[in-house]
């Protein structure tokens, strides 16, 4: 199975906890924070094992512009630095408006950038930063690697902008000569 194929059935078939349907009384804060770097931390030492971040990153949520981790019983504030998830790779299959990119994360999420999950450039032309939509609100900063393959891969429209196409939805990355 190539790569691309393989990480889309990921992206299709991964079942997630329903943190959405879940409204629990009790509401606190836990000195959790997930740095810019993708960096999970708790009160003050970087989490090491992988496996517990992953595990946290399934019951996330994001309320009024606060991350929250949430299960029955509670949910917990934490500190989001910039985004909870990095988008560490990415696969193309196509070509112009038929091309799908699909991306996988930090935390072996995986997801098809399409008009629910859209590709938004923030910052500046020196500084971009852009942005993936995971699920529900969460982003994940687009890593440069990955971000410089994806503009390898974009054409420039006639009024200058940088766009890619994906699952028919179009995006744009910047301006040509920025």
């Amino acid at each position: 199975m190539d790569p691309f194929t393989q990480l889309l059935e990921t992206a299709q078939s991964r079942r997630l906890p329903p943190v959405h349907l879940w409204q629990p009384e009790r509401v606190g804060r836990i000195d959790i924070r997930i740095a810019a770097d993708g960096t999970w931390f708790h009160e003050g030492v970087a989490i090491r094992r992988i496996a517990i971040a992953r595990v946290f990153s399934t019951i996330l949520r994001l309320e009024d512009g606060q991350h929250y981790l949430v299960t029955p019983p509670e949910k917990l504030a934490i500190e989001v630095e910039d985004a909870p998830f990095i988008a560490v790779d990415m696969e193309s299959s196509g070509q112009g408006q038929e091309r799908r990119l699909v991306f996988a994360t930090n935390l072996d999420d995986a997801v098809l950038a399409d008009a629910e999950h859209p590709v938004e450039v923030e910052g500046t032309a020196d500084e971009p930063r852009p942005y993936v939509e995971v699920r529900d609100g969460l982003r994940a900063l687009i890593a440069r690697s990955v971000f410089y393959r994806m503009v390898d891969e974009a054409e420039t429209e006639p009024n200058g902008e940088v766009v890619i196409w994906s699952a028919g939805t179009r995006f744009v990355l910047g301006q040509a000569g920025d």
